[in-house]
């Protein structure tokens, strides 16, 4: 275990690595799909892409508040911990942590499927194709044990690669586009179920907007740098996914965009060949690597931060030479394992309890958001000598918009999903009851 101080100065992040962070765990996989999903509804689909990005860009002016308040390891569970105390902490914490790693599988089956365009026999044979997934999670999870410099520079050179091919197809394709492809509501849906549709479809596309405020022990003046990069990720994802859907809406017709696997491939090829095609395939294995990057290394201080409270097993606190917590980051990876295992040998029933897990996982991931809204103010009435009145207006109105939108978020996804989730929670009681025993048993 390494405690000194020229190593966690070493292994520092800076505005620009922890924006890459922000955008890089925001634009994974799902941003290759989501203009074949938003096809169906057309224009009503930008009005629900400016209504979620605005409760995402609350959300993360929430995060930039909070962060230049409590500045501490940990991101959301920080937070939530200082706002409500150890329960609520340990509750976030161990959901968060699951939620992370689950998602973190998501994450190497997706980059194994985009692989096929280079290897087609990724495709057919799960052996191969398993093996792939799990090697591309040891990769990571060996990036990030050297330290969070390591992993600031993966952040910001894959972020690069990703973007690149991606903001090529937006903004050469409105100079390819056709008028008459853009239609307000193409199938004539009703626009208040429609809007409601695209709303569900697009809130997933903001996950990981808290990511610069995790490792915040390893950030450069993280009351300034988690804020700044904060936003900017954030603003920087919306423009280009606004940006992107009204550009291939252009560049397709409705109906052949609703039924295109790979949007941003199809619309590649259309402008410049069977080389494009490939490009932009390049780019989503590259863009999935990345957010693994960026999830693992959240996966490992997550954990960590809230050992160091003692609401975690002590081991989850332990570092390496590099400073990384080594504990959580290796077990969480184990763990992914484990889960890659049950998708590649289980058949069918593997994919079904996989696709589960993962949806879980998902939703998992909101209920942090929600609580961190409501911490800021909590925070903030505890320090109340440091505020005046007026100095409640601004982050009273954007944690009431963030709540909001994390409800829906949340009633989104469903009430089974609600519902499991809630047993997954409850299934950390136990090792709460464990940690109180201990902390006592140690104190006494």
């Amino acid at each position: 275990m390494s405690d000194n101080p020229s190593q966690s100065k070493k292994g520092s992040l800076g505005v620009w690595m922890c924006t890459a962070l922000v955008v890089g765990n925001m634009i994974g996989s799902g941003v290759f799909l989501l203009p074949a999903s938003l096809a169906p509804y057309g224009g009503v689909s930008l009005i629900g892409w400016a209504l979620t990005s605005a409760g995402a860009i609350c959300l993360a002016l929430v995060f930039a508040r909070l962060s230049a308040l409590l500045p501490k390891d940990g991101g959301p569970y920080a937070y939530i911990h200082a706002g409500f105390g150890d329960f609520a902490g340990f509750w976030i914490a161990w959901g968060y942590w699951i939620a992370l790693w689950a998602g973190n599988a998501a994450l190497a089956v997706a980059a194994t499927s985009y692989m096929q365009v280079f290897f087609p026999a990724l495709g057919h044979n799960q052996l191969l194709a398993g093996a792939f997934a799990i090697s591309l999670i040891w990769i990571v999870t060996w990036i990030n044990s050297r330290g969070a410099h390591s992993s600031g520079m993966v952040a910001v050179v894959t972020t690069l690669l990703k973007l690149l091919p991606l903001a090529a197809v937006t903004f050469i394709g409105f100079w390819h586009m056709h008028p008459e492809n853009l239609a307000f509501n193409p199938e004539h849906r009703p626009v208040m179920s429609s809007l409601s549709a695209t709303m569900a479809l697009t809130l997933w596309a903001f996950l990981g907007l808290e990511s610069a405020s995790v490792p915040a022990g390893d950030v450069v003046e993280p009351e300034k740098t988690i804020p700044r990069a904060t936003v900017l990720g954030t603003l920087l994802a919306t423009v280009l996914y606004i940006l992107s859907t009204v550009s291939l809406m252009g560049l397709m017709p409705p109906g052949v965009l609703a039924a295109s696997q790979a949007p941003f491939a199809d619309a590649a090829r259309l402008m410049w060949g069977d080389w494009g095609y490939w490009l932009v395939g390049f780019g989503a294995v590259v863009s999935c690597f990345g957010a693994l990057n960026g999830w693992s290394l959240m996966q490992a201080h997550v954990p960590a931060a809230a050992a160091k409270d003692k609401l975690f097993p002590r081991r989850f606190a332990e570092r390496n030479a590099a400073g990384v917590p080594i504990f959580g980051l290796v077990l969480s990876s184990a763990l992914v394992t484990i889960l890659m295992a049950i998708k590649y040998a289980g058949g069918d029933n593997g994919v079904k309890i996989f696709e589960f897990i993962i949806l879980l996982a998902t939703a998992t991931t909101l209920l942090p958001y929600a609580f961190c809204s409501m911490a800021l103010l909590s925070i903030m009435l505890m320090r109340s000598k440091e505020f005046s009145a007026r100095d409640y207006i601004a982050p009273g109105f954007f944690a009431g918009i963030g709540f909001v939108y994390s409800l829906w978020a949340l009633y989104g996804s469903g009430a089974d999903i609600v519902m499991w989730g809630m047993l997954l929670l409850l299934l950390g009681l136990p090792v709460y009851v464990w940690q109180i025993k201990e902390r006592y048993a140690h104190s006494s």
